[in-house]
């Protein structure tokens, strides 16, 4: 495992780290604290250091699991992200009460004195004009209930802006189907020390490789449910791409990147890029921790296979996501 500094947190994360949306359970399944709690071990076994988790993922009991590891781990860091557990969406959920009141609740969920780092999740684009929910967020951080702050971002637009602010990361999607944020932002995160979190690393699993036109998800997944924005942003599901067009795409960067193991090399390719602190891939059980992991020892790419990701990029997915995230 490599390991690179986290911005202005400071913080020597690991460049694979762990996503724990489907902590304990696959998406949409009951939650298992014993397979939550065997997840995370594993991940600390193979030198991930590094959590992210979110107060209304699993109803809760996501932040639960890691905040008792990283009791008991105390070298290891996190983050949560707040604004999205109470539904409907509003821009109310980020005001300086509705703020204050999640990070009281994340502090009692995990029974921590103090949040490594709070990331506002995904607030719509309003909220990067409204400069006093930053300040709530810089008078949490004076408090001490909080370490650091940041922002999970849908497009590249609102990570440009969330810059205005003391923010030391940014947690936006990027993988070999979304390209975007490695141009004009990756430069300015760099020269802001702004850390980036890559999420989504895998398009929901299209850059697997393995799933087909037959593959079929549960009935609560949201690749079943949220396939055409139903249910929150439709760049959270397989990234945006259409998905027979990933399929498509998915299968030939296998044949022309000469691999079977697709999952790793797109990880790898991430890393690629030095402005990236951390990739977090999702895991719901311990076994498919490793095939994460690998991905941190891999050669780096040859500049002909940068150009072959490129390629497909260009040739199925550039129009329309490039124009839209």
């Amino acid at each position: 495992m490599n390991y690179r500094t986290l911005g202005k947190t400071g913080f020597n994360i690991s460049d694979i780290s762990l996503g724990t949306w489907q902590l304990g359970g696959k998406w949409g399944a009951p939650f298992d604290i014993k397979d939550a709690t065997a997840t995370l071990e594993e991940a600390y076994e193979q030198g991930v250091n590094f959590f992210d988790t979110a107060d209304g993922y699993q109803g809760g009991n996501s932040e639960k699991a890691v905040g008792a590891f990283v009791k008991a781990h105390p070298d290891v860091h996190f983050t949560t992200k707040i604004g999205r557990k109470e539904e409907p969406l509003s821009t109310e959920h980020f005001n300086p009460e509705h703020l204050t009141r999640y990070v009281d609740e994340s502090l009692e969920n995990m029974g921590l004195e103090a949040l490594d780092l709070v990331l506002l999740h995904c607030p719509p684009m309003s909220i990067y004009y409204t400069p006093e929910t930053f300040f709530t967020m810089d008078k949490l951080k004076k408090e001490g209930k909080i370490k650091n702050y940041g922002v999970s971002v849908e497009r590249v637009e609102e990570a440009i802006k969330a810059m205005d602010y003391d923010v030391s990361a940014v947690e936006i999607i990027f993988n070999m189907f979304r390209l975007r944020p490695s141009k004009l932002f990756f430069d300015l995160a760099k020269k802001n020390n702004v850390g980036i979190l890559a999420r989504v690393p895998l398009a929901s699993g299209l850059l697997t490789g393995k799933f087909t036109a037959d593959t079929k998800f549960g009935k609560e997944d949201h690749r079943t449910t949220n396939r055409h924005g139903e249910l929150f942003d439709k760049g959270e599901t397989f990234s945006g791409v259409d998905y027979m067009t990933g399929v498509k795409a998915a299968q030939e960067l296998k044949q022309r990147l000469g691999t079977d193991n697709l999952a790793a090399l797109a990880l790898r390719y991430i890393l690629m890029f030095d402005a990236v602190s951390a990739a977090i891939p999702g895991a719901s059980s311990p076994e498919q921790i490793e095939r994460n992991t690998v991905a941190s020892d891999l050669p780096a790419l040859k500049p002909e296979q940068m150009q072959i990701v490129q390629d497909v990029y260009d040739k199925y997915l550039k129009n329309p996501v490039d124009y839209l995230w």
